[in-house]
C-alpha cells in the first residue's frame, strides 16, 4: 500500500504544503499565512494538499515535518509575555554593555536596540562559580524564593537564568531551578547551562533570554499542533525543523525554541544540498526568495556551511552587530534582500528604495486585493508582465492589476517617473541589492562566488534569479521541480538530527582528556534521548565529533568536523592537523609557532539518511508556447513566448526572452539566456557565450 509523508512550511507570506508518496509522487499547494493564528493556515494547507491527493489524514503514516516562523515572529513583533533575567550579583548590566562592538564604527551617536529583557526585570543572586567550574559560593534557596513576589507583581511568566561561568558548571543554575519548582512551579525557566552552555557571557545571556521569551508562545503552539494532528487522525507525532538543519521531536524542540528561529530557511538550504548531490555539483549558491525575504547559502562539498553564531532581529537589516546574537548551531545563511511583499518607497534623498518593510500576507501587495495600498516587488513583477494576473496559483488567486497600477502611480508621482519606469527600477534594485549581499557573504567566508551555479527557489526566486545570476557571473541558474515549495520539500529529505555544543577552554597540548570524555558522553546521552523521542533507535544513530579552535590570543574560532573521534588514541596531532588545514583554507596563512586552544566541543547525533531519488513525470513531446505577451523589461523584444513548465519534455531548449509558468511560481528567462530541461525535471538556464561570460 502507498505510504505518505507530509511537510508544512510556514513563511512570512505563504504557508507551503508538500505531500510525498512512497512511489516518489509529490503533491503541493500554498495558502496565505494566517499571522493571527499560524495553526489556522497550517491546517488549511494540510486540507488543501490532502484534498488534492484524494487521501485522508490517516493515510499520512510516514513522517509529519513542520518548519515554522513562530519564534521569529514573536521576536520581531515583541509579543512575548513579561520575561525576567536572573544573573550573578554585580553582573546585571552585562547585556546593556553588550560586547563593546559597534556595528557603525564611526557613528558618534550610535544607538543600540534595547535588550529583550529590561533592566528593571533583571535580578541578581549572590553566588559565584569560578572559571574552572569550582563553586565558590552556592545558591541560597531562600534568596531565590524571595524574588517570586516581585516577579509576580511585574506579571512575569518566564525567567532566564544565566550565571557567570554557568556553562562550566550548571550546579548553581540547577539549584535556582529547584528553588523555583518549589516556590513558583508555574513559571517557565530557561537555564543557560541547558540552552547555550558556551563561553562568552553576552551571547550566552542573549540566547537564553530569547529562549525564555519565546517558550510560553511555542509550548502552547506545539501542543496545539500535536493535538490538532491527533484529532485529525494523523498517526505519527510531528517532527520540527531546527536552524541547524536537523529535525527533532516537538517536545525536544519546545524545550529549546531558540533552536527553531531559522527553521524554514534551513530546510531550503538542505534542499539545495540535496539537489547538489543529485546534479553532481560540489559547489553552488542557493537563492531562496519568498514573500518576505530572500536568503542565500553556500553549498560546499554538497553540504551547507554551518555556523555556531548568528543574529536575529537586526535594528539595521544588513548591518552585522545591530541584532541580538545567538550562540546555537545554525545553517550559515545571509538575508540578502527583499521578498515579493517588500514595499518600495522614496527615501529622504528622493531616491527609490525597496524594503525593509514588508506587506506580508495581510494586507499583502496591492495586487492581492486585500487592502494593501503601497507598491511591492510583486506589484512591479505583475505590471512588468512577468506574472499573469489570471494564472497566479493556477488561477485560484486572481491578482488585481488596477490596484497595483494605482499604488505604483502614487510612488511614481513622488519620484517623477512613469508606472513602467518605477516597476522596472524596483526589479533592478532588488537584483543589485541581492547580488551585492551575496558577494559580501561569499567573500567573508573566503569563497569566490564567480562561476558558482545558482539554485533558485521560493515563490519569487525564479522570477528574479537570472537577473541576480547575471550580476554574480553564475555559470548556470537552476530551477528545480516544485521550486516554490522547496523549503517544505527540504524537510522531507532531512534525517532526524541534533547538534550539541559544550565549551571547555583548554590548550591542545595539555588536554584534559577526562573532561573531554565527560563532555562528549554528556552530549551523546542527550543526543540519543532526543533522537529516541523522534523514533530513531540507538543502533541507527551516527555520532560525529567536532570542535572550535583558535590560535592563542585570537578572539574568533574556526569550526572543525573530525574524520573520527579524537578520543581514539588521544589523537591531538590529528586535531592540530585538521585545524591548521581549515585555518589555512580560510586565511591563507598558519602561525604554527603559536599554541592552539580548543574553545568548544561539538557533537552531532544523526539518524539514517532518507532516500528519495524520484523524478517527476515529464512530458514526452516538446511544448509549444501557450501564449505571447509584452514584457516591460524588454520593450524591443515585442511579445514574448510563454510556456507551461509541466508540458516541457527532457532535453527541450527554450531561448530567451521567454516566460515559463508553473502553478506556484514563474521562471523569467531574459534575452541572451537559454534554458534546457534535464532528465530529473530541473530547468537549467545558461548565458549564451556571445552575450556574457561563462
Amino acid at each position: 500500500m502507498m505510504s505518505y509523508s507530509l511537510a508544512i512550511d510556514i513563511g512570512g507570506t505563504f504557508t507551503d504544503a508538500v505531500l510525498r508518496g512512497s512511489d516518489g509522487s509529490l503533491t503541493v499547494d500554498k495558502t496565505l499565512t494566517t499571522h493571527h493564528d499560524l495553526l489556522e493556515g497550517f491546517f488549511r494547507g494540510v486540507d488543501l494538499v490532502l484534498g488534492k491527493a484524494g487521501i485522508k489524514p490517516g493515510n499520512v503514516d510516514g513522517v509529519m515535518v513542520h518548519a515554522t516562523t513562530v519564534v521569529t515572529n514573536a521576536l520581531i513583533e515583541r509579543r512575548g509575555q513579561p520575561t525576567a533575567l536572573i544573573t550573578t550579583k554585580g553582573f546585571a548590566g552585562g547585556r546593556a554593555i553588550r560586547n563593546e562592538h559597534r556595528d557603525e564604527m564611526y557613528d558618534p551617536q550610535i544607538e543600540f536596540a534595547p535588550p529583550l529583557i529590561p533592566r528593571e526585570l533583571t535580578f541578581e543572586i549572590d553566588e559565584r562559580i569560578l572559571a574552572d567550574g569550582t563553586v565558590q559560593k552556592g545558591v541560597d534557596a531562600a534568596e531565590v524564593a524571595a524574588l517570586v513576589p516581585a516577579l509576580r507583581a511585574s506579571g512575569v511568566v518566564t525567567v532566564a537564568v544565566c550565571l557567570i561561568n554557568g556553562f562550566r558548571n550548571p550546579a548553581n543554575e540547577q539549584a535556582i531551578a529547584k528553588a523555583f519548582r518549589e516556590a513558583a512551579p508555574d513559571i517557565y525557566l530557561s537555564l543557560s547551562s541547558s540552552v547555550a552552555p558556551q563561553i562568552r557571557e553576552y551571547p550566552r545571556a542573549s540566547t537564553t533570554a530569547i529562549n525564555a521569551y519565546t517558550a510560553p508562545i511555542t509550548e502552547p503552539y506545539l501542543k496545539g499542533l500535536s493535538k490538532g494532528l491527533e484529532k485529525a487522525g494523523v498517526p505519527n507525532r510531528p517532527l520540527i525543523m531546527l536552524s541547524s538543519g536537523g529535525v527533532i521531536g516537538a517536545e525536544t524542540a519546545g524545550r529549546n525554541p531558540v533552536r527553531m528561529i531559522e527553521s524554514g530557511p534551513a530546510a531550503g538550504a538542505l534542499a539545495a544540498a540535496y539537489y547538489s548531490e543529485r546534479l553532481g555539483l560540489d559547489r553552488l549558491l542557493s537563492f531562496d526568495m519568498g514573500g518576505t525575504t530572500a536568503k542565500a547559502c553556500l553549498i560546499e562539498e554538497r553540504k551547507p556551511l554551518v555556523t555556531g553564531t548568528f543574529e536575529v532581529d537586526r535594528k539595521y537589516r544588513f548591518c552585522e552587530g545591530s541584532g541580538m546574537p545567538l550562540t546555537i548551531p545554525s545553517i550559515d545563511m545571509i538575508e540578502i534582500g527583499a521578498g515579493g511583499g517588500s514595499i518600495a518607497s522614496m527615501d529622504e534623498l528622493g531616491l527609490l528604495k525597496v524594503g525593509p518593510r514588508s506587506a506580508g500576507s495581510q494586507p499583502g501587495p496591492a495586487c492581492y486585493g486585500r487592502g494593501g495600498q503601497e507598491p511591492t516587488v510583486t506589484d512591479a513583477d505583475l505590471l512588468l508582465g512577468l506574472l499573469d494576473a489570471d494564472n497566479f496559483l493556477g488561477g485560484d488567486m486572481k491578482l488585481d492589476r488596477p490596484a497595483a497600477e494605482a499604488a505604483m502611480k502614487r510612488l511614481g508621482d513622488k519620484l517623477g517617473t512613469s508606472v513602467e519606469q518605477t516597476a522596472a527600477g524596483i526589479y533592478r534594485i532588488v537584483a543589485e541589492t541581492m547580488a551585492g549581499a551575496a558577494r559580501a557573504h561569499a567573500t567573508d567566508r573566503g569563497v569566490d562566488h564567480r562561476g558558482l551555479p545558482l539554485l533558485a527557489f521560493g515563490g519569487a526566486g525564479p522570477v528574479h534569479a537570472c537577473a541576480v545570476g547575471e550580476l554574480l557571473q553564475s555559470t548556470a541558474v537552476i530551477f528545480p521541480p516544485q521550486a516554490s515549495v522547496l523549503s517544505a520539500f527540504g524537510t522531507l529529505v532531512t534525517p532526524v538530527r541534533l547538534d550539541m555544543v559544550r565549551s571547555a577552554l583548554g590548550n591542545l597540548d595539555a588536554l584534559d582528556w577526562k573532561e573531554v570524555d565527560r563532555l562528549l558522553t554528556e552530549m551523546t546521552e542527550e543526543g540519543h534521548a532526543a533522537l529516541a523521542e523522534a523514533g530513531c533507535t540507538p543502533d541507527k544513530v551516527t555520532l560525529t565529533v567536532g570542535a572550535d579552535l583558535r590560535y592563542f590570543g585570537q578572539q574568533n574560532e574556526v569550526g572543525i568536523v573530525f574524520a573520527h573521534d579524537p578520543r581514539e588514541g588521544r589523537d591531538a596531532k590529528m586535531i592540530r592537523k585538521s585545524f591548521e588545514e581549515a585555518y589555512h583554507a580560510q586565511y591563507g596563512v598558519n602561525p604554527s609557532h603559536v599554541p592552539v586552544e580548543i574553545v568548544s566541543w561539538r557533537l552531532t547525533a544523526q539518524g539514517p539518511g532518507i532516500a528519495f531519488n524520484a523524478t517527476p513525470k515529464l512530458a514526452d513531446k516538446p511544448a509549444s508556447p501557450k501564449a505571447h505577451r509584452p514584457i516591460g523589461l524588454w520593450p524591443k523584444a515585442g511579445k514574448v513566448a510563454v510556456y507551461d513548465r509541466a508540458s516541457m519534455m527532457p532535453g527541450q531548449t527554450v531561448a530567451g526572452p521567454a516566460i515559463i509558468e508553473e502553478r506556484e511560481t514563474t521562471i523569467v528567462l531574459p534575452p541572451g539566456w537559454d534554458s534546457t530541461v534535464n532528465d530529473i525535471g530541473c530547468v537549467v538556464a545558461t548565458r549564451r557565450p556571445e552575450d556574457g561570460r561563462h
